[in-house]
């Protein structure tokens, strides 16, 4: 199971997810000033940042919006990205939160699962129920695929409908333990299930009982850094066991601006992501 090989990467590299939501507000001014296409300033901009941060992350994350609002160019960006993870061997989540009908939803699988837009694991909205999530489950046995499916997602207005209360608790418990339940056929040797969940790191106490609750469940954690999550608030979590990914994207990527406007801007990504190693499990 895929699952499997990046629970390693988390714990021989580090439980990094380098988030590439990459704006061409993020490039530097040389880079801007080039004589190339948006697609590739954009495509050597994530080259530089995966070549300067690959031994200490995980996986790399690619959020798709910020290419389809740049049109054909950002998504032929986004495309060779994942062509230049896949050649180094290294592990792409492609955050498309897909959620439609199963008809829809499997053309979306075939879409980001196979072909020029494809990606080791992909996320996904299962807020329409299985139907939503079912059409991804013979990528995980046929191509070694998985899903992280939205659970407790780290933006500021979750609550209003993921902490409403049914039958006597939480709803996003509920999507939890469905979860739970699609995930048993795809556990992998390492205990964990291609069935993975999206829960942010700026509810700690929430991901604490997520945690305990689905000892099987593999995290991807947003909302460290900029959003307000703290290794303070995993750390004493990972120091038990590594059961997550935890995604930085402007904290790691955009960690050059006001100090640079030169090519050598990936070099403080890499500074970034050596402070945020420490800071998640206390060791560099």
């Amino acid at each position: 199971m895929i699952i499997d090989r990046l629970q390693k990467e988390a714990l021989e590299k580090s439980p990094i997810c380098v988030g590439l939501d990459t704006s061409l507000s993020y490039l530097p001014r040389e880079l801007k000033e080039k004589d190339w296409s948006i697609s590739e300033k954009i495509f050597h901009f994530n080259k530089q940042i995966i070549d300067h941060t690959e031994d200490l992350a995980a996986c790399f994350k690619l959020q798709i919006a910020y290419y389809e609002a740049m049109g054909l160019q950002g998504l032929e960006a986004y495309k060779e990205t994942l062509a230049y993870l896949k050649k180094k061997n290294i592990l792409s989540i492609g955050d498309i939160k897909r959620g439609d009908i199963l008809a829809t939803q499997s053309e979306y699988a075939k879409a980001h699962l196979t072909g020029e837009f494809e990606a080791d694991i992909v996320t996904v909205n299962a807020y329409m129920g299985e139907d939503a999530v079912s059409p991804f489950y013979p990528y995980m046995t046929e191509k070694e695929k998985g899903v992280f499916v939205l659970l407790h997602t780290s933006n500021e207005s979750a609550g209003d409908l993921q902490e409403l209360i049914s039958g006597g608790k939480e709803l996003y418990l509920h999507m939890g333990d469905l979860l739970e339940k699609w995930g048993r056929p795809y556990l992998g040797a390492s205990g964990f299930s291609a069935v993975g969940a999206v829960a942010g790191l700026t509810y700690p106490k929430e991901f604490e009982k997520l945690s305990e609750l689905y000892p099987n469940m593999f995290f991807l954690i947003p909302g460290y850094g900029a959003q307000g999550g703290r290794g303070e608030d995993i750390r004493p979590m990972f120091q038990k066991r590594i059961n997550g990914v935890v995604n930085s994207s402007r904290g790691l990527i955009a960690a050059h601006v006001e100090k640079t406007e030169g090519m050598d801007f990936a070099s403080f990504a890499r500074e970034a992501a050596l402070i945020m190693k420490e800071d998640l499990v206390g060791w560099q």
